[in-house]
């Protein structure tokens, strides 16, 4: 450090008082850190553990700040992004949902792929989890688009202590629809009368993953994966009349309330009020807080008379995208998201919050007994590593927000009683077909 030594015969003046300050910066200079703004749209829990990973890496170095921003909704975020990109003020990375409908995403101005940032940089040679073939946001490669961070799948979440007190023994979930049934008439008539079993993604549970746990097609041309020249199109066959009708009964007879795709479903399985719920695997972690919650994972269920075995529900969920930025903007960028995906911080974030791993080393480095309490979990998330069948691999199809809403409405006018199945279905291929082909 430079010193300054000033003689007791030389008068104080402007002139090295100036000379001081000048020396002074000069000497000290100050190097402001690159902002790497976040947006997501995370739950609590989930909100808290991704604050804390950031704050870690901020604490980590000096270069850069990365500032998140967490939004109430994907629909907020979503409209925030917009008026981010008129005015020119976008963040670094936003989280979106893949919709099924990537295309739309990847041609927006301010979006750049993720692996346009893995060929050279803290992003390269990492090993990821999800298969490349899979559909979720990865092209027609198979090279990702955004990073993926928040994947989850569907999943069936029990409460073990009903089980129990129903005298169901073992104490887990039937795997097909007929003796679940059972099962939910034994819950209901000792202590879960108020809520035997709940849903948040009647879309996801009742269509989507119908198809693909059951080995079927969702929407024709390889769920419109290969429709090139065409567009896929829907035909609800018999499987889900029949499936449908058997979840209008279950309404009436008080066995399963009517999915709510609000948090209410997952805040009463939650605190103890409802056995059996099926949601997405991202509230794992968040469960994993309630010391009163003895809970654990089953897949969904299936119906043999379709598939001897289950297949392999659709990943869904979400990706942080990178916007286009200034080039020390996106390097920091790259240097956070390659944090991130270090072997620490992805076992760490898989850990706490029941999204799919994002590297193969996030696997590999939770121990067995993470998995201890939480029935199939393991064996769910593992599949996922290898090549996935043409029925699970994922959708595309155009317009398929506006599809789901549409689809959402008929299920519920449905297990309203409003409509019989074959009605609501038929109207559902139509309406869904109708949509895909709008422009």
């Amino acid at each position: 450090m430079m010193r300054f030594s000033f003689g007791t015969g030389v008068r104080s003046s402007g002139f090295s008082a100036a000379c001081l300050m000048a020396a002074a910066a000069v000497t000290v200079p100050a190097y402001a850190a690159t902002d790497v703004p976040v947006w997501v749209s995370l739950n609590g829990h989930n909100a808290d553990v991704f604050e804390s990973l950031t704050k870690a890496y901020n604490r980590s170095q000096s270069d850069v700040q990365v500032q998140v921003r967490n939004f109430s909704t994907p629909e907020a975020l979503s409209q925030a992004l917009d008026a981010a990109a008129r005015d020119k003020k976008l963040p670094a990375l936003a989280q979106l949902g893949d919709s099924h409908t990537l295309e739309e995403i990847s041609r927006r101005s301010y979006v750049q792929p993720l692996h346009a940032l893995q060929k050279s940089g803290p992003l390269k040679g990492i090993q990821w989890f999800v298969s490349s073939d899979n559909a979720f946001i990865h092209d027609p490669k198979g090279q990702l688009m955004a990073f993926p961070a928040m994947l989850e799948i569907p999943v069936m979440y029990y409460n073990q202590d009903a089980f129990k007190k129903a005298g169901l023994a073992p104490a887990a979930p039937q795997r097909t629809w007929i003796d679940l049934q059972g099962q939910l008439v034994s819950l209901a008539n000792n202590g879960s009368r108020k809520c035997p079993l709940t849903s948040d993604l009647p879309v996801s549970i009742n269509l989507e993953n119908l198809a693909a746990v059951n080995n079927q097609l969702y929407a024709s041309a390889d769920n419109g994966l290969k429709a090139k020249g065409g567009l896929p199109s829907f035909s609800f066959d018999l499987t889900y009349v029949r499936h449908l009708s058997l979840m209008i009964s279950w309404v009436r007879a008080e066995i399963m309330t009517r999915p709510d795709v609000g948090v209410q479903s997952i805040q009463r399985f939650a605190q103890g009020e409802c056995a059996v719920m099926m949601s997405g695997s991202g509230h794992i972690g968040a469960f994993n807080d309630q010391s009163k919650l003895h809970y654990a994972v089953s897949g969904l269920p299936y119906y043999p008379e379709v598939t001897k075995v289950p297949g392999n529900p659709f990943v869904s969920g979400a990706g942080l995208w990178v916007m286009k930025s200034p080039k020390p903007v996106t390097d920091a960028t790259a240097g956070f998201l390659g944090w991130l995906a270090q072997p620490e911080q992805a076992a760490r974030w898989y850990q706490q919050t029941g999204y799919l791993p994002m590297t193969q080393a996030a696997f590999k480095d939770t121990p067995a007994s993470f998995y201890k309490n939480l029935g199939q979990w393991r064996e769910l998330v593992a599949v996922y590593a290898g090549r996935s069948a043409v029925t699970g691999q994922g959708f595309r199809i155009h317009n398929y927000p506006a599809i789901r809403t549409r689809f959402q409405q008929i299920l519920t006018a449905a297990l309203d009683g409003q409509q019989p199945a074959v009605t609501a279905l038929n109207l559902a291929s139509a309406e869904g077909n109708r949509l895909a082909r709008q422009r």
